[in-house]
């Protein structure tokens, strides 16, 4: 008798995680792995933490940051409670960017501007704190937090700051309308992870079936993606709304081997060591964070292996 698809909630940002969720959506790979998977994407990190921690989704693909915020007593939503949020496995480094305004030329041109973040305390507001901070205008910019990935690039587009962080494919969105890239993060402040599969460390035992199935058929639909570039491109565009030119550039940089998803769902250990070393040095109450492995179940990345 075939068993019912197990229905899995999970919210995403705006951004490169969410190609292999729709493409795996439109060519029914997680169905074929027995999952109903139920997609929505959050506003900004505070709705996710509060998602996340209050089970009305299942798994959040979200910046390895936030799992250790709030495992730290750092975050910016209260929960009402310990949160006890793990990684299970890993999806990209950030593919993080800085775009500016056209008339931006340089990071030093950023002086007595304004620059918009996910909010105050996220990861990625440190990483664009450390990369204004090495130009020497971190403290010369007016900081202010918008929200999400899609409303950074609303507010960037329409004029409200003079640069922000986006990442892949917002970047190139920003780009095709005439915005300046100052910087690569990457090429910044070294190896970073970025957006991970995020779930409650107690949901692991209880939903491990499901969430093997849900590594198995992101792995999958990836694989899928790398051998339909262009079915691909055309799923970006429609999901999206972006002009196809602009999502073909885009899911040739999602699928770059070297800079882009990461194929095999690795934790980048190095890269997890900087967001402590960040964290560390950027973080309200000040901690000194060294010990990833605090933030990480990896039975389920074990399990695929």
């Amino acid at each position: 008798m075939t068993m019912a698809p197990v229905t899995l909630n999970v919210v995403a940002f705006a951004g490169a995680s969410n190609l292999p969720l729709w493409a795996g959506q439109d060519q029914g790979i997680f169905a074929a792995h027995g999952l109903d998977l139920a997609l929505s994407l959050t506003p900004n990190s505070k709705a996710m933490a509060r998602d996340l921690f209050d089970g009305r989704c299942d798994l959040a693909l979200t910046s390895v940051d936030n799992i250790v915020a709030y495992g730290e007593g750092q975050g910016e939503a209260e929960l009402g409670g310990p949160a006890d949020f793990v990684a299970l496995f890993g999806v990209d480094d950030g593919m993080l960017n800085v775009m500016a305004s056209a008339d931006v030329a340089t990071l030093a041109d950023l002086r007595g501007r304004t620059v918009s973040v996910d909010a105050m305390t996220t990861g990625f507001a440190f990483v664009l704190r450390e990369i204004l901070g090495g130009a020497g205008v971190a403290d010369t910019v007016d900081w202010v937090a918008v929200g999400g990935g899609a409303q950074r690039l609303a507010a960037l587009l329409e004029g409200a700051q003079a640069a922000t962080l986006l990442n892949t494919p917002l970047d190139l969105a920003a780009e095709a309308r005439g915005f300046r890239r100052l910087a690569r993060a990457r090429d910044v402040i070294g190896p970073y992870q970025g957006i991970v599969a995020a779930v409650r460390r107690g949901a692991v035992a209880e939903k491990r079936a499901a969430f093997i199935a849900f590594a198995q058929a992101f792995r999958a639909s990836i694989a899928w993606l790398d051998a339909h570039r262009e079915e691909a491109a055309a799923i970006l565009a429609a999901r999206a709304n972006m002009p196809l030119p602009v999502a073909t550039r885009a899911t040739a940089a999602l699928l770059d081997p070297a800079r882009g998803l990461f194929r095999d769902l690795r934790i980048d250990a190095e890269g997890l060591r900087t967001v402590l070393r960040l964290r560390s040095a950027h973080a309200q109450p000040r901690k000194a964070l060294s010990d990833i492995t605090r933030y990480l179940d990896l039975s389920v990345l074990d399990a695929i292996s």
